[in-house]
C-alpha cells in the first residue's frame, strides 16, 4: 500500500534535515544543514520563521517552550527560539574542522543522540554520541553517514544506520538509556539498492524510514517487514517526523543538494517539506534533560 505526500512548506533547503514537532509550541522545526539555518512553522502559518547561524546545524531537541538544544559542526548549544540568542552547552568534535553533525534525536530518558560525519563525506570519519545529564559520550565510531536515530515507544530499543552500509540496525538499551548489546540487523536496505536516511518510530513500534534517492518513506513493522510507503514528488527524502494536533501527521524533509539542473527541472520541489495524514499515531518528541 502506498500514498502520496503533499507540500507543507516550499522553502527550498539545500539539505533539509532533523524535523521535530515541538509539542508546546505546536510547530514543526527543521534544519537546512548546508544553509546553516533552522526553520519553524505552525500548520496555520503562511510562512516559516528562520534563524541563521555561523556553522552547520543539523538536529535538535526541545528543552522548554522557547529553548531548543541544537547540534552544530563544533558543539551542542542552546538557542532561544523567540529571541535567537544562543549559548554553548558542550563541544562536539570542535577540534576536528573536517566533520559536522548530522542526524540526531532525543531519547525517552532525556538524553540526546547525535551523529557526526565528514563534511566531504569521506568514509569512516564519523561517530554517534549520546549527551545525558551533562555528559557527552561516544557510542559508536568509524561511521560514514549516521542516520535513522530513533527509539521504540517503551525506550528499550534504539535504531540507527550508516547510510553508506545500507543497513538499519537496532540495539537494546539499559534502564538509563545506554546501549547494553551489540547492534544487530533490523532492515537490510542494501540488498535492494536503497539508501536509508532518517527515521522515526510510531506508537505501534513501526519504523518510518526516509529513503534517499528512492522518492519515498517506507514503514516497517517491529519485525522489519515492509508495510506501506509514502511516495514523494522529489528523489531525496531525508527524515520524517510525526506531529500535528493528534500526532498523526507525518512531516518529511527533503534535499536538493547534488542534483543537476536537469534533475531539478524534473523535481522542482526538491528541498521542500512534505506532509501526509497517516492512519497511525506517532510518539511525541522527547524532552531533553540537561542534568
Amino acid at each position: 500500500m502506498s500514498k502520496e505526500a503533499k507540500i507543507f512548506d516550499k522553502t527550498p533547503c539545500r539539505l533539509g534535515e532533523g524535523p521535530i514537532w515541538h509539542p508546546l509550541r505546536e510547530s514543526l522545526i527543521w534544519f537546512d544543514i548546508l544553509g546553516k539555518c533552522l526553520f519553524e512553522r505552525r500548520e496555520v502559518d503562511l510562512s516559516a520563521k528562520r534563524l541563521s547561524f555561523d556553522s552547520y546545524v543539523s538536529a535538535g531537541a526541545w528543552i522548554s517552550h522557547s529553548e531548543l538544544l541544537v547540534a552544530s559542526s563544533k558543539e551542542l548549544f542552546i538557542v532561544d527560539l523567540d529571541t535567537g540568542i544562543s549559548r554553548k552547552l558542550v563541544n562536539l568534535e570542535s577540534e576536528n574542522s573536517l566533520t559536522r553533525s548530522n542526524d540526531g534525536r532525543a531519547d525517552p530518558y532525556g538524553g540526546f543522540w547525535i551523529g557526526t560525519m565528514s563534511i566531504k563525506m569521506e568514509r569512516g570519519q564519523g561517530a554517534i554520541y549520546r549527551f545525558y545529564k551533562g555528559e557527552l559520550r561516544k557510542l559508536f565510531s568509524s561511521i560514514s553517514i549516521p542516520n535513522s536515530i530513533c527509539f521504540s515507544p517503551e525506550g528499550k530499543i534504539a535504531y540507527f544506520t550508516d547510510t553508506v552500509q545500507g543497513e538499519v540496525l537496532r540495539v537494546t538499551l539499559d534502564v538509563s538509556g545506554w546501549p547494553k548489546s551489540q547492534p544487530e540487523l533490523f532492515v537490510n536496505c542494501r540488498s535492494e539498492g536503497i539508501n536509508p536516511d532518517g527515521s522515526v518510530v510510531d506508537r505501534d513500534g513501526c519504523l518510518w524510514n526516509a529513503q534517499w534517492g528512492y522518492s519515498r518513506v517506507a514503514r516497517y513493522s517491529e519485525r522489519g517487514e515492509l508495510i506501506e510507503t509514502i511516495e514523494l514528488d522529489v528523489p531525496q527524502a531525508t527524515c520524517p517526523a510525526f506531529g500535528g494536533k493528534d500526532c498523526s501527521t507525518l512531516f518529511i524533509t527533503t534535499a536538493r543538494d547534488g542534483m543537476s539542473e536537469v534533475a531539478l527541472q524534473k523535481a522542482p520541489l526538491s528541498g521542500a517539506v512534505f506532509s501526509t495524514q497517516t492512519s497511525t499515531i506517532g510518539q511525541k518528541e522527547n524532552q531533553i534533560k540537561l542534568s
